[in-house]
Formats: structure tokens, C-alpha cells, sequence
């Protein structure tokens, strides 16, 4: 798919990010605006998946794990688009009963999800036992898991990064969505990470760094990491994104964390972002 149908097909899935956690007054918009281009490259151009036949086994797909739960909206939006599920039922988000509660979960059956999430640092841990499930099957398919930067903060994440470079698992290509911020702040202001280009490699993984907004740059560091799988070392990309991109009052700060627009500020953003696919 070539860029400028991936852009307007982003476009619509923020404003279903924001529509979404407006109509209800809760969510979470800011991380969600900023990985909309990035799923909507993994969904719609990179991945081998089935939307119209989806199976928990994942059996010769890629299987895709969102470990920083709380971003569903955009996950939400993004599986809908791409016909996993009825784009009307975007409109349930987090209500009482939906499939689509704040984060992701599996007891409700509903398709594109094969783990619930929301617990920060379980995903990579999740993504890395499937990509050896695959490597058992003869499954030549990848593994993808998308990770918070304040989420590395979590213990659980350096247990399964020792353990994948260990266990040589080369089918998995793990992203960093890079922002910088958190619930509380600036992650530099929370806890720092340090510098973790040099910390994922001493652990062991191979580390490209991409510009989550670009999606020339996207689709090369992406087929980059392709081809670095099989190569005996687990694959991480620190994707440098900006939360709440494409709505002007949103960027710049954390505050867009967990907070919804009331009507007014939804109107603001929606007047930013344009309608290419139509509203739910």
C-alpha cells in the first residue's frame, strides 16, 4: 500500500481514537494518536494476517501483541478498519458488556485479540513464547509486540529480554514506542531509562531506531528487521514517536495520558484530523 492511502487511513483511525474515548469520557488518546501510523502500517501494508478468518492459534500469520494495553483505542480502531470485527462496534468502547472494554481482553471472544493486557510487562514475555511456538511448528511467520517506554520500567521486561537473547529467538521483532512520557511526566523525570539503545544490545538483542511518523523510514527499518531475523538474535526497535500526534493540544505534554476531550475539545481535534473512510 503506498504511503498517502496509509496516511489517510491513520487520519480516520484518530478520529475514531478520539470520538471513542470522548463518547464515553475515559481512555486513553495520547499514546494511542501516537502509534496510530505504526499499526496502521503493521495492519494494513507489513503483516501476513486474516482478518476475515481469525484463529487464536495464529497458525502461518504473524501474530501482532499490544502489551501496553491501555493505548485499545487505537488497537480497537485499527482491527475494526481492517475488518476483524463491525466498525459500528467501535461505538461500544468500555461500555457496560462491549467487547471492547478499556483494555484489550479474551474472555468476550473478540477477534485480533489473543491475550489480555493492561498489566504493564507481560507482552514481550507472551510474544517471545509464541515466537518459540512458531520455531517448534516450522512456522516461518514473525512475532510482533509493541511495548510503552515507561513500561520498561517494569522488571518482568529485562527477565524476558535476557531470556530471548538466551534462547536465540530470532522470530520476534519487538517496538519501543519512544515518547518519552508517562502518566506521571516525563519518563526521564519518573525513572530514566538510561540510554537504552546501548541497554537492549548489551542485553543481547540487535537495535534499529526508527521515526514512528514516517512512513518511508518506517517500511525501510521495518524490512531491516525482517532481515535480521533468523540470524540467532531477538530484534527491538526504539520507535521515537510524539503522544497525541495530530491533534495540536494534545502534543507536547503527558497530560493527554489518560484523559478524554469534552465535547469542545473533540471538536477542536476532529477539525484537525480528516474524515477519509466515514465516522462510525
Amino acid at each position: 500500500m503506498n504511503n498517502l492511502e496509509l496516511i489517510k487511513i491513520a487520519s480516520q483511525i484518530r478520529r475514531d481514537i478520539v470520538r471513542m474515548v470522548s463518547n464515553v469520557s475515559s481512555g486513553h488518546p495520547g499514546g494511542s494518536l501516537g502509534c496510530a501510523d505504526f499499526l496502521t502500517l503493521l495492519y494494513f501494508d507489513l503483516m501476513k494476517h486474516n482478518p476475515k478468518s481469525f484463529e487464536m492459534t495464529g497458525s502461518e500469520e504473524d501474530i501482532f501483541y499490544l502489551s501496553n494495553g491501555h493505548i485499545s483505542p487505537v488497537w480497537y480502531s485499527v482491527l475494526a478498519r481492517a475488518g476483524y470485527f463491525p466498525i459500528n462496534e467501535l461505538s461500544s468502547f468500555r461500555k457496560i458488556s462491549s467487547r471492547l472494554q478499556g483494555h484489550p481482553s479474551t474472555d468476550k471472544g473478540l477477534p485480533g485479540i489473543r491475550m489480555a493486557s493492561g498489566s504493564l510487562g507481560q507482552g514481550l514475555s507472551v510474544g517471545i513464547g509464541n515466537a518459540q511456538v512458531k520455531k517448534l511448528n516450522g512456522d516461518k511467520q514473525l512475532v510482533y509486540t509493541l511495548h510503552g517506554d515507561g513500561e520498561l520500567q517494569e522488571g518482568q521486561i529485562w527477565e524476558a529480554a535476557m531470556y530471548a537473547a538466551f534462547h536465540k529467538v530470532d522470530n520476534l521483532i519487538a517496538t519501543i514506542d519512544f515518547n518519552g512520557r508517562q502518566i506521571d511526566g516525563d519518563v526521564d523525570d519518573v525513572m530514566s531509562l538510561g540510554d537504552l539503545k546501548l541497554k537492549w544490545q548489551a542485553f543481547g538483542w540487535e537495535v534499529l531506531v526508527m521515526n514512528g511518523h514516517d512512513y518511508e523510514n518506517m517500511k525501510d527499518t521495518l524490512s531491516q528487521a525482517k532481515e535480521l531475523t533468523g540470524n540467532g538474535k531477538p530484534i527491538v526497535i526504539l520507535m521515537k514517536t510524539e503522544m497525541g500526534m495530530g491533534v495540536d493540544f494534545m502534543m507536547g505534554t503527558h497530560k493527554w495520558h489518560g484523559v478524554a476531550p469534552n465535547p469542545e475539545q473533540l471538536q477542536s481535534a476532529l477539525s484537525q484530523l480528516e474524515e477519509t473512510l466515514g465516522d462510525f
